[in-house]
């Protein structure tokens, strides 16, 4: 591969590990900790991740419970969630808060599915937006002293990159999908 090009794999690379952030932070029936990813809270003035602050487990398949490591975290944790886009209540018993994930309605899961295949859209405009830069830079190339078949070689390997990463996209989306239509 041709080192000019690094650089936008990585920048696909990137689009890549964003969308399946995005699509971890999704629920799909299952209690699943990765919803907490996006939640901070004020650590002695710091916003910290949930689960650099407690323990996070899920003891069963709609519960995920969370054991702060000192006990004035609680309210903290629970007001962090309850404020968060999270829409479930945490239940507070004095020494741990559990969430408890209610069963999706079919509904609802067709949402988060049209959710799922918008996220899935933008990651490929972005990986499509960066081939057209890696293209941008390889025109600029031209009467330099890289010659026409080198520049259209790095302009197939790049369409390569970009169907790879495409066909990456979809297979995230198609999986999530899966997940979120699975009851």
């Amino acid at each position: 591969m041709n080192e000019r090009l690094n650089v936008y794999e990585e920048k696909m690379k990137k689009t890549m590990g964003n969308l399946d952030g995005e699509l971890g932070a999704i629920r799909a029936g299952r209690a699943n900790p990765n919803v907490l990813n996006k939640i901070k809270v004020d650590y002695y003035g710091t916003p910290t991740p949930i689960q650099q602050v407690a323990n996070v487990s899920v003891p069963e398949a709609r519960m995920i419970q969370i054991q702060p490591w000192e006990k004035n975290m609680l309210k903290v944790i629970e007001k962090a969630i309850q404020v968060s886009d999270l829409g479930i209540n945490p239940t507070n018993d004095g020494t741990m808060i559990r969430l408890v994930f209610p069963e999706l309605t079919e509904e609802r899961r067709k949402e988060l599915v049209k959710d799922v295949k918008k996220k899935g859209e933008a990651a490929k405009v972005a990986i499509r937006n960066i081939r057209r830069d890696g293209n941008d830079m390889l025109k600029k190339l031209k009467g330099t002293d890289v010659s026409e078949d080198e520049i259209k070689d790095m302009e197939n390997e790049l369409q390569k990159l970009t169907d790879k990463y495409v066909k990456e996209a979809d297979k995230s989306v198609e999986n999530k999908s899966k997940e979120v239509m699975t009851v």
